[in-house]
């Protein structure tokens, strides 16, 4: 049991208000004031605080249920700076994934009465080594996996182990219960498919219920795919399939086939068959301009390429405006060059309220911090009639939720069931309510008018008479959450309208940002990924969806940035932007809402050179893949001394020459030492050459031992010592001479006794022919003096301005020992000659002497 309370974490502590009494009076002052600038109320409103060593900020933390929950989970965080008095706020309560606290006894007094029961469950997570992956520890999805991926489940403040005759379908249902997961998928490998049908996929339609037809489907590729995935698809080309028949469907595909039409009359023609074909949908997709789509000879309105072949470049503008004209309806752009136009316009109704739906607000419902009520025990025939008919009621339940009202019966599963169990529908949906509880239909209900809203919205910012087309369910919709067409026409106008208020964008960005949905610069921009703009409030949804207008569908991009002023946004594809932890961008589009025009950057295409993201963290949150190791790999780059990522951060080929020359490379979402074996006389640092480390010393010189390392760590330390120590010191006092550096084992055997190879760090990483290192300390070190110097000046200027491990005085002319090395033990020794002639080592004291 530890003497002061304190979790420490690098150079933070963590401590539970109850512990503040123990805390040093300067310490605890500190607390008061942090809490009395956020205006918060200690013990209630927050419960665990977080100082930083060195640092004027202090984290008021509130973790939910702190003495209940084993692994308690974090619902609000507030950062602030005891000096400017800033505050910045974060919360977790809708979070799918919020931070955990773990080792929580840490934070205690010794003396607390649940002290030891908390401890007996640390000491348990610990022998099963669950510490050993940090990245997966941080956050409760990954925490919960990795515990049942050991084997064990958490019931009160103890690990215990699952049972063997455990049915899997629980486990399946914690993992498709967590709502991010299958965020990022579809049910369609994406690359594998053409534009339009990677669009059909991610709007739900080739989920095996509908026929399609592909017009023009040259080589079949798509087809084939679709085929393997059971959709009933067939196709017709010309060229390919001209012995196909030419057939109706409820889909129907015109992929890249007007544009490569040459004559005009002949695409109207086309356009006009393939939309008497479909029964419900027409898909139309065309190759959009850009800087070289000239290149060629010019034909009609087009270019003959080199492979004779016609190319009609259509701008978004353009090919909406022609589909309009040739069908006299308004087509609907869903990405860059593909465009929808439904015959069925129930259909029409229901993209335009999924695509603006939140598909979290069921999912969230589920981690409400209201759980779910149990079954009444007023009376034993209310718990019986609920387990009697607790399937259909759940079901009953699940789809209230999802429909944030009481359901029709046309919309609700085992009807006979509720009613030969209740009498009618309405006794048992009251029935259910009054088990559950109000609250977490209330949330549901909420959040389905403000779907609602926002897709009435932005159809009226697009010009359609939604009213004209209302299905039954909208209708239902219509009445319960606003009573008539008119309100409901009334909301959506005005939340439209207060798109070009910008103190209103202003502050539903700062909300975003609270709630860890993107990066907000105040007053100018909100960024963030386009996986989280359904969480956005009703008005920011409606900007964003007022850009789809002009570009199609958002979730094309990676990052959406919502400029707050200019009525502008910006949409930003990367390079495998999940799977990198510094994407390369790809494309920008820029959408002006005022001037309703669009400025479209391919990187690929030009020669500017495409920039990383260097802070892909502050865009995605805790519910995003991969979201641990991108914060790690994070905190690694920015601690690489000669790394600056201020403004937009360095350029590409600069940062990769800079990681190269300091022996860096990334390995998936972690940054590791280059394992190659550098060449001796490539540049060490600023001043000296891998040769001149290896070959300085005395016996090396006389005897002309080869001295090579063999390990490429040791190459990268020697590389770490230059950077760090010895070039500051050149630059600051002049030129060094090396009188001692890199010892190999052979150089050691023709110096042994007047050195200590196991302590001294000359070995670097080099390991003997059993496998263990010389020098279990690592780093490298090198002995020197600076001609004409006080060697005890320049022994306190280095202890004072560089972040070396040992320093060893001997004298003030005589060289000096230092060391560079993962310990960064700091350890600052005199060297002492005593009657006998030994050396001892005494710790030296710093004057008070600066250096400038």
């Amino acid at each position: 049991m530890p003497k002061t309370p304190g979790k420490q974490v690098f150079n933070k502590t963590y401590f539970h208000t109850e512990a503040l009494d123990l805390l040093s009076s300067a310490q605890s002052q500190k607390v008061f004031r942090a809490a009395k600038i956020a205006n918060l109320e200690l013990g209630t409103e927050f419960n665990v605080v977080r100082l930083e060593e060195g640092s004027t900020r202090i984290a008021l933390l509130l973790y939910h249920d702190f003495f209940g929950e084993p692994f308690p989970e974090l619902r609000e965080s507030w950062l602030v700076d005891v000096t400017s008095g800033q505050v910045s706020y974060r919360s977790y309560e809708q979070s799918l994934n919020p931070p955990i606290l773990h080792r929580k006894e840490l934070l205690l007094p010794p003396n607390h009465s649940r002290w030891n029961e908390y401890a007996a469950l640390t000491i348990s997570t610990e022998e099963l080594g669950l510490y050993n992956h940090p990245n997966r520890i941080g956050y409760r999805s990954q925490w919960t996996h990795l515990i049942r991926d050991c084997g064990y489940s958490i019931v009160g403040h103890q690990l215990i182990p699952i049972a063997n005759d455990e049915s899997n379908t629980q486990n399946e249902d914690e993992k498709n219960s967590s709502g991010f997961i299958e965020r990022h998928r579809t049910a369609l490998t994406r690359h594998t498919f053409s534009a339009p049908v990677q669009s059909l996929a991610r709007n739900g339609y080739l989920d095996g219920g509908n026929t399609f037809f592909d017009y023009g489907c040259g080589r079949g590729d798509d087809l084939r795919g679709l085929l393997e995935s059971g959709v009933k698809a067939s196709g017709w080309d010309p060229h390919f399939a001209p012995l196909q028949p030419i057939q109706a469907a409820d889909i129907v595909n015109l992929g890249f086939v007007v544009n490569v039409i040459e004559d005009f009359d002949e695409r109207v023609e086309v356009v006009g068959r393939a939309y008497s074909l479909a029964e419900r949908l027409l898909v139309i997709s065309v190759m959009l301009a850009n800087d070289y789509c000239t290149v060629g000879q010019p034909m009609n309105d087009g270019v003959v390429t080199k492979r004779r072949t016609f190319q009609k470049y259509y701008s978004q503008a353009e090919i909406i405006a022609f589909v309009k004209a040739v069908l006299d309806e308004e087509p609907i752009p869903v990405s860059p060059g593909v465009l929808y136009v439904y015959r069925d316009k129930n259909w029409e109704q229901q993209f335009y309220e999924n695509r603006n739906k939140s598909k979290r607000a069921f999912q969230r419902t589920g981690f409400s911090g209201n759980k779910p009520a149990h079954i009444s025990h007023r009376t034993i025939s209310i718990q019986e009639k609920y387990t009697k008919y607790k399937k259909s009621l759940e079901s009953l339940w699940d789809t209230c939720l999802a429909l944030g009202r009481m359901p029709h019966p046309t919309e609700t599963r085992m009807l006979p069931d509720l009613i030969g169990g209740f009498g009618s529908l309405p006794k048992a949906t009251r029935f259910i309510i009054n088990q559950k509880g109000q609250g977490l239909l209330e949330q549901s209900r909420q959040r389905r008018t403000d779907d609602l809203c926002v897709v009435l919205a932005l159809q009226q910012f697009e010009g359609k008479n939604t009213y004209k087309h209302l299905n039954p369910g909208l209708k239902r919709d219509i009445k319960s959450f606003f009573g008539t067409v008119k309100a409901a026409s009334e909301a959506a106008r005005d939340l439209l309208f207060r798109i070009a208020d910008t103190d209103a964008i202003a502050q539903a960005c700062q909300w975003a940002n609270n709630h860890g949905l993107g990066h907000y610069e105040i007053g100018k921009s909100l960024q963030l990924h386009t996986s989280l703009v359904e969480q956005l409030p009703s008005l920011l949804r409606v900007y964003v969806g007022s850009a789809a207008a002009l570009y199609g569908d958002y979730r094309n991009a990676d990052l959406v940035k919502i400029h707050v002023t200019s009525g502008t946004l910006t949409l930003l594809r990367f390079d495998d932007f999940e799977s990198r932890p510094m994407p390369r961008l790809a494309e920008r589009v820029k959408l002006k809402l005022r001037e309703q025009n669009i400025e479209y950057y391919d990187f690929a295409q030009n020669s500017f050179e495409a920039p990383y993201l260097y802070s892909k963290s502050k865009y995605i949150n805790e519910e995003y893949p991969n979201f641990p190791e991108q914060l790690a790999f994070e905190q690694q780059l920015e601690a690489l001394p000669f790394v600056k990522l201020s403004g937009y951060g360095p350029k590409s080929t600069t940062f990769d020459s800079l990681l190269q020359s300091h022996r860096w490379c990334i390995e998936d979402f972690q940054l590791k030492r280059i394992e190659t074996i550098p060449s001796l006389d490539t540049q060490c640092g600023k001043y000296f050459s891998y040769r001149n480390l290896i070959e300085c010393g005395e016996t090396q010189s006389v005897t002309k031992i080869p001295n090579i390392p063999r390990n490429p760590d040791s190459y990268s330390a020697l590389l770490d010592l230059t950077t760090n120590i010895l070039d500051p010191v050149i630059d600051y006092f002049g030129m060094i001479q090396l009188t001692y550096g890199f010892c190999s084992a052979e150089l050691e055997k023709a110096i042994r006794g007047r050195i200590s190879p196991k302590l001294d760090q000359h070995a670097a990483h080099e390991k003997r022919r059993n496998g263990h290192y010389i020098c279990k300390r690592l780093g490298a070190a090198v002995d020197f003096f600076v001609e004409y110097e006080d060697m005890e000046e320049v022994a306190e200027w280095i202890a004072q301005y560089t972040p070396f491990d040992r320093l060893y005085f001997y004298g003030k002319k005589k060289p000096l020992h230092v060391s560079y090395g993962p310990e960064q033990s700091r350890i600052f020794v005199q060297m002492h000659i005593s009657q006998n002639g030994h050396l001892i080592p005494r710790p030296y004291r710093l004057s008070d002497k600066q250096y400038s």
